[in-house]
């Protein structure tokens, strides 16, 4: 039996996976687009904006797109184009990055946080049910670490209580829900393109929908030099003028580099999703959850922010925290205990007054809310940090390279044993922003 280099035996991975793991991977037609908006003075036009527009539409399979300066931007006008507001509540999983609902306070709306199911790190179905109030207007459905929600039940939920569903598709871009592009599901989907998600672009989002109100609306907010594309009536004579006040425009910098990635982008996750599914393969035999959908033709796209899920009980009660310092100590790369820290457990929702309202400004606008979400009401998302884990995000399929951190994780399985007497019982604490992880 080999001794555990925690322990103080050898490492059996020593190779570095950082080359295999940069990205986004910059080509010279990148580059050349980039060079080519500078030296045009052309950041701040929308022509390339809205051809970039047109082709992530035709990709993403929906009517509208439209580009906004982030992620956060395009979740906030996707809540403006469903018509949240003042009195209303939106529903979301609690863990999630707060940029998913966060926007929605701003709107003078109440967000009120659901349960996650312990297996796919998404929406619970019956918890979000259970959430709905009269006041219910909208739901945002993470389809979180890049494994598609349950939306055959989502849907059938929020279609039963005339509930708005918006789709934040800031892990998953080209994942796949039954054979479905996820954000063409919902009413409307969001997402950021910024540079550490797997469609990067730099600093940017989009919004995606079929639905013409939702994308004039959408526009209305944040798009002032759009106006000429604003049509419906009761829209149509506000244009001009950005109503929600904001200027949420993509510079072109990132929509030129976004039309080079529209064209290489599903090849680069083919190379990804081989070898992400090999990593697993790999340790097929151990009793670890790959976090990987079980649907047919259901698929994680680009693997972003890539987890396992980890029980305790197989590994006689050896904490994740013990488990993963044992793999790095092996020479295993980019492991983390934990997820985002359950959102619900921050005291901005509890008792801040961010917009001087005389009371905490998530409930100022609802004289219904009273106390939401108390600490013990989400069980899962309160302890999922003891039990998800980050993996490598491998970019490219180097089988030796692979098979080192295999290696890492399996010595540390078959090896468990040694560690329960020294295992310190840390738990796990979730962060509420996720910074790179570096080992």
């Amino acid at each position: 039996m080999s001794k555990l280099a925690i322990l103080g035996g050898e490492k059996v991975a020593t190779s570095s996976i950082a080359a295999n793991i940069k990205w986004p991977i910059v080509n010279r037609a990148m580059e050349e687009g980039v060079l080519s908006v500078l030296r045009d003075g052309n950041m701040s036009g929308t022509n390339i904006t809205k051809e970039f527009e047109k082709e992530f539409a035709k990709w993403q399979g929906s009517k509208y797109a439209l580009a906004h300066s982030s992620g956060t931007a395009s979740l906030q006008a996707a809540m403006f184009g469903v018509g949240l507001g003042h009195g209303d509540e939106i529903i979301c999983p609690s863990i999630t990055y707060w940029a998913s609902v966060l926007p929605a306070m701003s709107l003078g709306a109440t967000i009120v946080y659901a349960d996650i199911d312990p297996v796919t790190l998404c929406l619970d179905p019956a918890d979000f049910e259970k959430r709905i109030t009269p006041r219910t207007k909208a739901v945002v459905v993470v389809h979180y670490c890049a494994y598609p929600a349950p939306m055959d039940e989502i849907m059938a939920i929020a279609r039963k209580h005339n509930i708005k569903v918006i789709e934040d598709v800031s892990h998953a871009q080209g994942a796949l829900y039954k054979g479905k592009m996820v954000g063409t599901i919902g009413d409307v989907g969001a997402m950021s393109l910024m540079s550490g998600k797997s469609f990067a672009i730099g600093e940017g989002g989009i919004l995606v929908t079929d639905n013409q109100e939702i994308y004039e609306r959408a526009m209305l907010w944040g798009h002032y030099e759009r106006g000429g594309d604003i049509t419906l009536p009761g829209l149509a004579e506000y244009k001009g003028l950005p109503c929600g006040g904001y200027k949420y425009r993509m510079h072109q910098l990132s929509s030129v580099v976004g039309l080079e990635q529209l064209k290489k982008y599903d090849s680069e996750c083919a190379v990804i999703d081989k070898a992400m599914k090999y990593f697993w393969d790999g340790l097929k035999d151990l009793p670890l959850d790959s976090h990987q959908p079980v649907d047919a033709n259901s698929t994680k796209g680009g693997w972003y922010a890539c987890k396992g899920i980890y029980n305790a009980d197989a590994f006689e009660g050896l904490s994740l925290k013990y488990f993963i310092d044992a793999v790095t100590a092996e020479g295993g790369q980019y492991f983390a205990a934990g997820c985002n820290a359950a959102l619900h457990t921050h005291g901005l929702f509890h008792t801040m007054d961010v917009y001087g309202d005389g009371k905490p400004s998530n409930i100022a606008n609802n004289p219904d809310a009273g106390a939401i979400n108390k600490e013990g009401d989400l069980p899962v998302s309160e302890n999922i940090c003891n039990s998800a884990f980050s993996i490598p995000w491998f970019k490219h399929f180097d089988r030796a390279l692979i098979d080192e951190q295999i290696a890492a994780v399996r010595k540390v399985c078959e090896n468990y044993k040694d560690l329960l007497a020294s295992d310190p019982k840390e738990k796990v604490v979730g962060k509420f922003f996720q910074t790179a992880r570096k080992n």
